[in-house]
């Protein structure tokens, strides 16, 4: 479950980044909202997935909370997401 966890972290982390410097200055300058909606519901899809499956890992792999904590800090910090790969070693 553990590398199905990374990827989904990986695949996370890259929507957020094109949802953020994209999709949302394309609505915001060219008034086009259209990529927002394009990107926001998988990227909304991913993000459920990565707190399910963060949750689901935090009793499989006995994580204490400050770890748990990390995991979901990472999923709302720009760019943290490419980093939980390489935190969970």
């Amino acid at each position: 479950m553990i590398n199905i966890f990374k990827i989904t972290s990986l695949l996370e982390g890259l929507s957020y980044i094109l949802l953020l410097f994209i999709a949302v200055p394309i609505k915001y300058f060219q008034g086009n909202p259209e990529y927002v909606k394009m990107l926001g519901m998988p990227h909304g899809i991913l993000f459920v997935l990565y707190i399910v499956l963060a949750i689901m890992l935090k009793s499989e792999l006995k994580w204490n909370n400050k770890t748990f904590g990390i995991v979901c800090l990472l999923s709302i910090l720009p760019f943290g997401t490419f980093f939980v790969g390489k935190y969970l070693k």
